[in-house]
């Protein structure tokens, strides 16, 4: 009868296992190397929607589908874009996002305004993927790190670029990369050609500011590199989908991949970042 016992506890072990080995959802995404470029029927036509997984869901698999299952969840807050504005010394000063994000019911943010800029939009991507990913992350993540992922300072105060998680996400340059990889060990970088759809990217303009967007594809147009992303931007009104041919104005990209999302509940949150990286160029074949 023990050994009856022991045997049911160890098919079920590996049948549990063997769900979790084929989940598909539950793994990092993989590429093939090589440059991916959208069919030219999935190129979005408008610029607020909720169909950023159902559109693009058949290029990628793991996490990335969850971040933009995401983008959905976030886009929903405000289907007009809910505006976008900056000023960090306005009355009241600028919201990242304007709506309460909460990681596993904990509090990250008292939005200060109803609208957006672009690391606030991607970073509650980055939030709602993971709260997608781990339905009972609450009982694990620690205080020290939850509070490091909190957009304000205790007393409702703006929380300064480089502090903690967020503040390396909001940071200036390469934010998604100081926050996902070297600080919290959560993602990884990837080259332009290996991007894909849920990827998270910071593009450094020409014009010498930058943007923190979600990558959404590459399109070829007229024998010319095209670019679709989701971020928060003057052109949407906050929340919304961009759609840019050609990239003359795009100087170099940084794009990271969330792949080890488990490392939210062991990242070291004393962790230093190098701020001095290159980035890197666009360079697709387009004939």
């Amino acid at each position: 009868m023990r050994m009856y016992g022991f045997i049911i506890f160890v098919l079920v072990c590996l049948g549990v296992s063997l769900s979790l080995a084929g989940d598909d959802n539950n793994r990092a995404t993989r590429d093939d190397g090589r440059w991916l470029f959208l069919d030219s029927a999935d190129i979005p036509t408008l610029k607020h929607n909720l169909s950023h997984e159902a559109i693009f869901k058949k290029y990628v698999d793991g996490h990335n589908l969850m971040v933009l299952r995401a983008i959905d969840i976030v886009q929903a807050h405000a289907m007009d874009g809910g505006g976008y504005f900056t000023g960090i010394k306005a009355k009241p000063t600028e919201s990242p996002i304007g709506y309460e994000v909460k990681l596993f019911d904990k509090s990250l943010l008292t939005p200060p305004r109803t609208t957006s800029y672009c690391s606030g939009s991607t970073y509650g991507v980055l939030i709602e993927t993971l709260n997608l990913i781990f339905p009972d992350g609450g009982s694990k993540i620690s205080p020290d790190r939850y509070e490091s992922l909190r957009m304000q300072e205790p007393d409702g105060s703006r929380r300064e670029d480089q502090i903690k998680f967020w503040g390396k996400w909001n940071d200036d340059g390469w934010g998604t990369q100081y926050a996902l990889v070297q600080y919290s060990g959560m993602g990884e970088e990837v080259t332009p050609e290996r991007a894909r759809p849920g990827d998270f990217a910071n593009i450094a303009w020409t014009s010498g500011v930058g943007h923190s967007v979600v990558f959404l594809g590459w399109f070829k147009k007229n024998d010319q590199l095209g670019m679709v992303f989701w971020s928060s931007q003057k052109s949407t009104n906050g929340f919304g989908d961009v759609v840019m041919c050609p990239l003359s104005r795009v100087k170099t990209v940084k794009f990271v991949r969330l792949t080890h999302p488990e490392r939210l509940f062991s990242f070291d949150v004393q962790q230093q970042v190098n701020r001095d990286l290159p980035g890197d160029k666009v360079d697709a074949p387009v004939h």
